[in-house]
Formats: C-alpha cells, sequence, structure tokens
C-alpha cells in the first residue's frame, strides 16, 4: 500500500476533490449562491463574500491539503524545512476541520444541492483521505520540535486575525469564537478548547511520525531530529 505509485494516485485523487470543492464553491459564490461553511446567500457584496469565504479555517485548510497534496502526486518522498511545515498545518487544520465540523457545527448546516456536495468535499472527504493517506504513505519521518512549533504559527495567527477582523467587521466564521453575540470571554475560551486539541494532535502527529514505519523512506541527507 506504501508504493509510490499509490501514493500518487492516493494524493491526485485528494487534490481532484479538493479542487473541486472550490472551483465548484467559486462559481456558486458568483452566481450569488450558497456559501457550504455557513449558508450565507448573497445578502453581502461579492468582494466581501470571498474575503469571508477565504476567511474560514477550514477554506485555509483544504488550500494546504491541496497545495500539498499536489506536491505528493508528483513525488511522494517530498521533502524540505518548509515543506514539512506546510504538511504538518495541513494534516492538523484538515483534522481539527473535519473533528469540530462534525462534533459543533454539523448540526448548525443543511445544504442542498451543489453546496451539500462541496460541503462534503471540504468537510468528510478531505480530512479523511489526508489522515489516511498521511497513515499509509506518509512521507514519515519529516517531524522535529522545529517543525512543531513553526506548526503553531499559522492556527494562531488565523486565530488573531479573526478576532480582529471581527471587532472592525462584527463577522466571524463560526458561532462558537462570535465574541460579539457570546461575549469577548466566552468566545476566547471556546477558542482555547480548540487550541489545546490543536496543540494535543500536533503531539500525536509528532509521536506517530517518530515511532510509525518510515515510508518511502528517509532521503539521504535529510535531518530528522528535533534540533
Amino acid at each position: 500500500m506504501s508504493s509510490p505509485a499509490a501514493s500518487r494516485a492516493w494524493h491526485a485523487v485528494l487534490a481532484v476533490v479538493v479542487a473541486a470543492s472550490l472551483v465548484a464553491q467559486t462559481v456558486l459564490l458568483l452566481d450569488g449562491g450558497a456559501d457550504a461553511n455557513s449558508g450565507e446567500a448573497g445578502a453581502v457584496p461579492l468582494g466581501a463574500r470571498f474575503v469571508r469565504f477565504l476567511s474560514f479555517f477550514t477554506v485555509q485548510s483544504n488550500l494546504l491539503v491541496l497545495l500539498t497534496a499536489l506536491t505528493l502526486a508528483v513525488d511522494p518522498a517530498r521533502d524540505g524545512r518548509l515543506w514539512r511545515v506546510l504538511r504538518l498545518d495541513a494534516l492538523l487544520g484538515i483534522t481539527v476541520t473535519g473533528l469540530v465540523f462534525g462534533a459543533v457545527l454539523a448540526p448548525h448546516l443543511n445544504p442542498t444541492g451543489v453546496a451539500w456536495w462541496i460541503n462534503a468535499g471540504f468537510h468528510y472527504v478531505s480530512p479523511v483521505m489526508a489522515v489516511v493517506g498521511w497513515l499509509l504513505f506518509g512521507p514519515r519521518p519529516r517531524g522535529g520540535g522545529r517543525v512543531v512549533a513553526w506548526a503553531l504559527v499559522w492556527p494562531l495567527a488565523w486565530i488573531a486575525y479573526t478576532f480582529v477582523r471581527g471587532a472592525v467587521t462584527g463577522w466571524y466564521p463560526y458561532p462558537f469564537l462570535d465574541a460579539g453575540e457570546l461575549g469577548f470571554w466566552p468566545a476566547l475560551g471556546g477558542t482555547g478548547v480548540v487550541v489545546l486539541l490543536s496543540v494535543l494532535l500536533l503531539v500525536l502527529f509528532h509521536q506517530l511520525d517518530g515511532r510509525m514505519r518510515p515510508v518511502p523512506g528517509t532521503p539521504v541527507g535529510v535531518r530528522t531530529d528535533s534540533r
């Protein structure tokens, strides 16, 4: 199952799923349709709708998955300092996306038509394929303490951006961090739970990366320690 050909095929399919979801959602937004992340239709200007769309953690996570899946479809043994951080962020982000959506957000959305397929691609197919693909094909080891530390930068920056933009515009991407509705401290508390989940997942991925069988192998001359 860990052959380069199987890895290329898996990640190519994953890239197609995410790309198709992104393209379909873009067309839907241009046509005034609903955003599959929130259910909002064309009640705000088009430019603002796209800014909101790109502000969702879900969308940013899927973009990272698309980027890393494309690189792995080309080279299943891909490596590099920046790539390791992007890969871990993609894995972390899409796992948090799947877990939080399934546990908290799914009951509040009832997408239909094309939006149903987009929702499935973003919140179900992409998380499952990304995590299963990493377990089956790696590549690993690709961890290290510095990689884990740098991987925290993006989610923390997203939280800061979300709260600052929300304070200015009054719009927040998810109900559990809507400081306008909940108040700042309850929203911060809800966000803190997600941050704790993210840290635990990073530790888990780091441990698994070092303990599971290397696939497809460690390139010669590439460091894999945590220094």
